[in-house]
């Protein structure tokens, strides 16, 4: 199946912005997050076609998938 994985911030550094890619049927977000190893400790949203969505989340063909950093500040 085909997913549109998109980065943010500093996510984007040594990998890239956005990428189709090729998934085995039953991926979950959690497994594209440990696949592209991005800590799960510092992944603040994740948002599947627009809505937010959890690490348990299956992907299907033709999703959107962002993933975005906790953003601290003060």
């Amino acid at each position: 199946m085909l997913v549109t994985v998109k980065l943010f911030a500093f996510f984007r550094e040594g990998r890239f912005i956005k990428e189709d890619r090729e998934l085995p049927e039953g991926t979950t977000a959690g497994q594209v997050v440990d696949d592209l190893q991005i800590d799960r400790e510092e992944v603040g949203v994740m948002m599947l076609n627009s809505r937010h969505c959890q690490f348990d989340r299956i992907l299907q063909d033709g999703d959107a998938y962002a993933i975005f950093p906790v953003i601290g500040g003060g």
